[in-house]
């Protein structure tokens, strides 16, 4: 039998990081041979392989295997072994997507992420191809820009997984979460005791801290500066506010200090932020 020869087509190639996270990579693989042993291999992101032509197999370390065909879409996830391809002597054509970041942890989290099932059903092929299509020309040079293109990306994969997840349960969030997210977001210009937070929740420090971690993806300090940030953001839309008055008002040392944690965070600096604001309200100047 005479080797076919593996035709790819890179859609793009993109290391440019948002608040919600990144596409890394996109594009077409025509008579693909697949990912073959014998070890298997791991990623540090997140991926989608849709199958538009050909069948095959997929296996992965933890335990599930099964046949694929073309219309199925299959999900990898960081850190777990894969092995997928075509049947012995056989080719598939297929779309894939790679990507990673906080709002595809918290999907993972909810469940509608879910490594239990990797595989999931997806017709018509050429509805959802046009879709995901539509969402990978990423080639906008703003981080807002991105930022937006990658939303539009989260919306058509969320669809995808949410008419395949028959089996998505989200569990209520604990009272602990809850009330220490509450106390977490309050008082935002005074320090916080987070030892006191803990005990006021019922939990040991380290208890706390490591539970919080596990079930919101940030330590209990970083949470409340992203809460400080996210106020930060309200603020900066009033025209009269200078940084430093809101750097006061939100209980940073000094401007400096906030436009660091700033950026750190939403990939711009307050300024920059507040020029791409499309309008900005003018209120009362500050006491």
């Amino acid at each position: 039998m005479a080797t076919r020869e593996v035709v790819t087509d890179l859609l793009f190639r993109n290391d440019a990081q948002t608040p919600l996270g990144r596409l890394t990579a996109a594009g077409y693989i025509k008579d693909s041979a697949g990912v073959r042993g014998p070890e298997f291999r791991v990623l540090n992101s997140y991926a989608i392989v849709y199958l538009l032509d050909g069948s095959g197999f997929y296996r992965d370390t933890n335990r599930h295997e099964g046949t694929v065909q073309a219309g199925d879409l299959i999900v990898l996830f960081p850190e777990i072994g894969h092995l997928y391809g075509p049947g012995i002597g056989e080719r598939w054509s297929e779309l894939y997507v790679m990507f990673d970041g906080p709002a595809f942890d918290l999907w993972r989290q909810a469940g509608l992420l879910n490594p239990a099932r990797p595989i999931s059903r997806l017709e018509p092929i050429n509805a959802w191809l046009e879709q995901l299509e539509a969402t990978l020309r990423p080639n906008a040079l703003t981080p807002t820009g991105r930022a937006l293109e990658l939303s539009r990306f989260l919306a058509v994969l969320t669809e995808m997984l949410a008419l395949t997840s028959s089996e998505l349960v989200l569990m209520p969030e604990p009272a602990w979460l809850t009330q220490a997210c509450e106390l977490l977001s309050d008082d935002l210009a005074q320090a916080i005791d987070l030892v006191h937070v803990a005990e006021t929740v019922g939990l040991t420090y380290e208890t706390f801290r490591k539970q919080f971690q596990r079930a919101t993806g940030a330590s209990p300090a970083h949470y409340r500066t992203i809460r400080r940030i996210d106020q930060a953001c309200t603020l900066l839309q009033v025209a009269n506010l200078t940084t430093a008055t809101i750097a006061l008002r939100l209980g940073f040392s000094d401007e400096y200090h906030f436009s660091r944690r700033f950026k750190q965070i939403v990939g711009l600096s307050p300024r920059e932020f507040r020029r791409q604001l499309p309008g900005i309200r003018h209120g009362r100047r500050s006491h």
